[in-house]
């Protein structure tokens, strides 16, 4: 499994005519492959809109990318309103294969780590040990890292019922020493968090 994650850097004060136009197109598109979510920034970097497809492997995604490419409301009529675009391809860490699907959120923190090179496998296994722990107060939604795109690049999001909610847990976590993981820190090389909440058609809210 693998999830392509594409983000759009929108013109100001476009995003909602960007979400409308991409949710009217996507009823056509889901018919090749469903989204794993579909998220809006609402504190960081704003004016982004990130899509995030599961794949089982890149052949996968060629041959749905190519059937999509047939269908004339795909990709959604947008281009008009779009700054830049980046597609990643991530590859989950094993604890977490899948996106959940549902009523999850509906506050979103997005947190995008650059980590030095090969130290992947640490972070995997002191995450992969302090984890159940950490989920006893809140649920992780992902994580995962570059395959393609910019390397060494790691991105975790945690669902929370609101930016209180989230204030709270953290404050908890971090008194119990339950998180960040033991060990480590030393791999980090920079750290970026935003808070994103997820449009109406995204299969998780």
């Amino acid at each position: 499994m693998l999830f392509e994650i594409r983000t759009y850097r929108l013109l100001p004060r476009s995003q909602n005519e960007v979400i409308k136009r991409f949710g009217e197109a996507y009823e056509g598109r889901k018919q090749f492959s469903e989204l794993s979510a579909f998220f809006y920034t609402e504190i960081g970097a704003l004016n982004q809109i990130i899509h995030i497809w599961p794949y089982e492997d890149l052949q996968q995604r060629t041959e749905i990318r190519t059937k999509a490419a047939a269908d004339p409301n795909w990709p959604p009529h947008i281009s008009d309103f779009l700054v830049d675009q980046l597609s990643e391809i991530f590859v989950p860490f094993p604890f977490t294969p899948e996106f959940k699907t549902g009523n999850v959120g509906p506050v979103f923190e997005w947190r995008s780590y650059i980590i030095k090179p090969h130290s992947v496998g640490g972070i995997q296994e002191r995450w992969a040990a302090a984890m159940e722990e950490r989920e006893k107060i809140s649920p992780l939604l992902m994580a995962m890292t570059t395959e393609l795109g910019p390397l060494n690049k790691f991105v975790h999001i945690w669902p929370y019922e609101s930016l209180e909610h989230r204030r709270q847990v953290r404050e908890e976590a971090a008194n119990k020493g339950i998180w960040p993981p033991k060990g480590g820190g030393d791999e980090l090389v920079a750290q970026e968090n935003k808070i994103v909440f997820a449009a109406d058609f995204s299969p998780l809210q």
